[in-house]
């Protein structure tokens, strides 16, 4: 007999009899009333008309979504192995929250890795290493026009907003920059009293501006110049599209567009909060590059930078070739990888769209050597940069810098329960509702974040010990070793 007609059977014969029996032998009627409720539940099963399933399996079909609800859970604390989960591993989590700990990163009885597959990346050490003393980790950011250059540690936190993210986790990332003595990017949410807690700041202007608009979504220069001239504003980044989403815009759900968010944006609150693929202020190189020299202007000489993913590869050699004919340079470019997080985006922009960070950064680079522009602007790259083997690979293909996101989620508690849009973060992360957020406790997170910086460097110097290097500027892409097996090398031979 079928679920369906099961049922129906059974709600005309069994349930009077689920009825009648506690009462005529005197039970409690709190059977009858739990019997009753999931008979009613199966009748409204049937005779919904959105969901197949529960009209052809009332009630127990619920058992279906109620799996489906908690399958991220499940699948990654019993199905993922230590080494294959997306977008990050349980080894790779694992390492982030010993290092946010501050306790040995160590690994027993061997690599889980498979050394033998296509594309495994490895360094060649030093028969006889020493010591990296390396004179600073940091980098100057800021070029010919810049006249308030930057000093800038060469692990950084990315751009992750206000209202993506909840107060204690902006707080707690700020105080953990200040700690350590690293930047931290406000995202395109705009400046809030939460990033004001003694870290340095990159100061973010999205596609549409918000925290420095007019009533009509317009650039407002005296609002920018007020909160761009502050002593905490490091650097500013003019953000042109994003890799998790290039080209797409974004979207902040009314749920999280409290009256203290909207306020901030300068935006209605409790609406769906839409960022346009492009900002208004400039639809060409040159009126890019004359809003660059406009922005740098208005804060004071600050450096000026843009963040782009890369896509049409002659797009931005045009981009590039405007900046040197009218003598206007950005003083940084944030090269934002397609692989990159955010709080939701389409599948399809997520999996399709946008060039792979590693092979991005390595054509930006080659681009600005071979238009002598290379000493003018410092590349940023902001990728899945999480390890020191991570931050070494990118500084060897082209980084000057490199900025991290999910790594310091990781360190200020994340689970990577992939909530982020429904405003039900479980750990108080990437959500507004203040029950939520009782969990993280800034004092202890912000220095959680502060080791995983530490950290991470640290592992960076060791294997640049390893390696022999003792600079920065003796990394290079040679260091880094791809292994393929023989048929594989011969396809790569022939596409170049």
């Amino acid at each position: 007999m079928k679920p369906r007609t099961l049922f129906i059977w059974s709600s005309f014969t069994l349930w009077p009899l689920f009825i009648a029996i506690p009462f005529y032998f005197g039970q409690s009627a709190s059977l009858t009333i739990i019997i009753s409720i999931f008979f009613l539940i199966g009748w409204y099963d049937l005779l919904q008309t959105k969901r197949s399933i529960l009209r052809d399996y009332p009630v127990v079909g619920h058992f279906r979504y109620i799996l489906r609800a908690i399958s991220p859970e499940i699948h990654q604390y019993f199905v993922e192995s230590n080494t294959n989960g997306v977008p990050f591993d349980k080894e790779s989590i694992d390492l982030i929250n010993k290092r946010s700990d501050d306790k040995p990163a160590f690994h027993p009885f061997g690599t889980e890795r498979n050394l033998y597959k296509n594309g495994y990346e490895w360094v060649a050490h030093k028969m006889f290493p020493k010591d990296s003393n390396f004179d600073t980790l940091r980098v100057t950011i800021g070029g010919k026009s810049c006249s308030k250059p930057y000093q800038s540690s060469i692990f950084n936190i990315s751009a992750m907003s206000f209202g993506a993210l909840g107060e204690r986790a902006v707080s707690s990332l700020n105080i953990g920059a200040r700690i350590g003595q690293f930047s931290h990017n406000t995202g395109e949410g705009g400046l809030t009293p939460y990033h004001k807690q003694g870290g340095d700041i990159v100061l973010q202007i999205g596609t549409a501006n918000f925290g420095f608009r007019d009533e009509n979504g317009n650039f407002h220069d005296e609002i920018f110049r007020e909160k761009s001239t502050l002593d905490e504003i490091k650097m500013i980044e003019i953000k042109l599209s994003q890799g998790a989403k290039p080209g797409h815009g974004g979207l902040l759900p009314a749920a999280k567009n409290t009256p203290e968010i909207a306020k901030i944006r300068m935006v209605q609150p409790y609406t769906d909060v839409f960022s346009p693929p492009t900002n208004a202020e400039f639809d060409s190189p040159k009126a890019l590059a004359a809003f660059i020299d406009r922005v740098r202007k208005l804060s004071g000489g600050k450096p000026v930078g843009i963040k782009l993913c890369i896509g049409n590869k002659k797009e931005f050699l045009e981009l590039i070739t405007v900046f040197k004919d009218e003598g206007i340079f950005p003083d940084f470019i944030t090269v934002d990888a397609a692989e990159g997080g955010t709080g939701a985006a389409p599948v399809e922009y997520t999996d399709y769209i946008g060039m792979r960070g590693e092979e991005a950064l390595k054509f930006v680079d080659e681009a600005l050597r071979e238009l002598g522009l290379r000493e003018e602007i410092r590349v940023i790259y902001s990728g899945k940069v999480f390890s020191g083997f991570t931050l070494l690979k990118a500084l060897c293909f082209g980084a000057d810098v490199c900025n991290g996101a999910r790594g310091f989620m990781f360190a200020l508690g994340c689970i990577q329960s992939l909530r982020c849009h429904t405003n039900r973060c479980p750990t108080g992360v990437a959500t507004q509702d203040e029950t939520l957020q009782n969990g993280l406790v800034s004092q202890e997170k912000s220095v959680r974040v502060a080791n995983f910086h530490k950290n991470t460097l640290k592992a960076f110097t060791d294997i640049a010990s390893t390696l022999g290097v003792s600079s920065l500027n003796e990394l290079n892409s040679s260091l880094i070793h791809t292994t393929y097996s023989k048929i594989h090398e011969r396809l790569r031979k022939r596409e170049k």
